[in-house]
């Protein structure tokens, strides 16, 4: 199964370990977002950079606008269309914020952000 991982927020502050993992999974900007296979691998790398990114497994429509849009690993996106959320970016996304994992309402997001 493919899982989507978006960038939410920046990198000001942020660990050393955090950084390099988000350098490995190519999410060098916020609103970058990546589509990678559910390995134990990405799953720990989910871990590390779950407060700075919200996932959630992709559909086959959502994969492929995204693909019409680029033919690149890494996507660049739009910020989406009426917000992440109304408790904004710090909160994680089961308490009303943008945070952590959606699930499929990742596709939602997706698709605004396109």
């Amino acid at each position: 199964m493919k899982v989507a991982i978006v960038r939410v927020r920046g990198d000001v502050r942020i660990r050393h370990d955090v950084r390099k993992t988000f350098e490995t999974l190519g999410l060098l900007q916020k609103n970058h977002c990546a589509v990678v296979e559910e390995t134990p691998i990405t799953k720990g790398m989910i871990k590390v950079v779950a407060p700075f990114v919200t996932w959630g497994p992709v559909d086959e429509k959502t994969l492929a606008a995204l693909k019409k849009r680029s033919s690149e690993k890494i996507f660049r996106l739009n910020p989406p269309r009426k917000g992440y959320g109304r408790k904004g970016i710090k909160i994680a996304f089961i308490r009303g914020g943008a945070l952590g994992d959606r699930k499929e309402k990742i596709n939602d997001l997706v698709m605004r952000m396109v």
